[in-house]
């Protein structure tokens, strides 16, 4: 269930749920670099385990990360390019929170050989259990579904204007998954009335379902990024709000069900 760099559950579905910012953990030696507000780990994707407590019972396997993103961010590329080239993004070791503010008592942060010991202990060990839970399912369903979880603070104008849309669906414009699962998905949205959403907005998906969502492979990856306000509060210290989680989960279990009908029915 636990590794150095991730827990796991592994399930009986051609599905398989990733929360590569779930991680709150700072070693030692990072911690002793960083601010007191980096101490917060406020751009958590807090209590995404809670909200998607309901793979358990769909028998889904669930992949977590431990670490903070901000010691080594799993959602972007090892070689650290942008996936949002022109626009404010943090990178593969985070210097700033998604407020600007600074991560690093010495502004420098990681250096070079720092930053490949990181990818060694945290990064890699990650990438190879995703892609080995990801080959064991396409070996024995033939298709496979990744559902990358992810939620973000409703309003940070330093990454976007205005409000954030409630739920955020990206498919890297239609290539990371096969179209009928982003209709399947855009049919569920559009039967609810309490959320807001867009599909392929701001945020299209990260490195996670651009370099594994392979739909002539069979494997199909659908980022969700959900507004953190519609499930818990936002400021610190964080707390779940049941009742509104409630509903929220109820709308992402119907989406990921629905991308999952939709991915059985396609043959490769």
């Amino acid at each position: 269930m636990t590794d150095t760099a991730f827990r796991f559950r592994q399930g009986s579905i051609p599905l398989l749920i990733s929360i590569p910012h779930l991680g709150t953990d700072i070693p030692v030696d990072v911690r002793d670099q960083l601010t007191d507000v980096a101490h917060q780990v406020a751009d958590t994707d807090w209590h995404l385990d809670r909200l998607y407590g309901f793979a358990q019972r769909l028998g889904a396997s669930v992949l977590g990360a431990r670490y903070s993103r901000y010691v080594i961010d799993l959602n972007r590329p090892s070689t650290g390019e942008s996936l949002y080239p022109g626009q404010t993004t943090t990178g593969l070791c985070p210097t700033e929170t998604f407020r600007g503010e600074p991560l690093y008592r010495d502004s420098g942060g990681p250096g070079a050989d720092e930053i490949s010991r990181r990818l060694d202990t945290y990064w890699h060990p990650y990438h190879a259990k995703l892609r080995e839970e990801l080959d064991r399912l396409k070996a024995k369903f033939g298709t496979v579904l990744i559902w990358e979880a992810h939620s973000i603070a409703s309003v940070l104008p330093r990454l976007f204007d205005g409000k954030l849309p409630d739920l955020n669906v990206g498919t890297n414009s239609r290539q990371s998954c096969d179209t009928r699962i982003v209709d399947a998905i855009e049919a569920v949205l559009k039967q609810q009335r309490t959320y807001t959403s867009v599909i392929d907005g701001r945020f299209k998906g990260g490195h996670i379902t651009r370099a594994y969502g392979n739909p002539e492979a069979g494997i199909h990856a659908v980022q969700l990024e959900m507004c953190q306000s519609v499930y818990m509060n936002e400021s610190s210290p964080f707390d779940y709000r049941p009742e509104l989680a409630a509903q929220a989960s109820s709308v992402v279990e119907r989406m990921i069900s629905a991308a999952l009908d939709a991915a059985r029915s396609i043959r490769t």
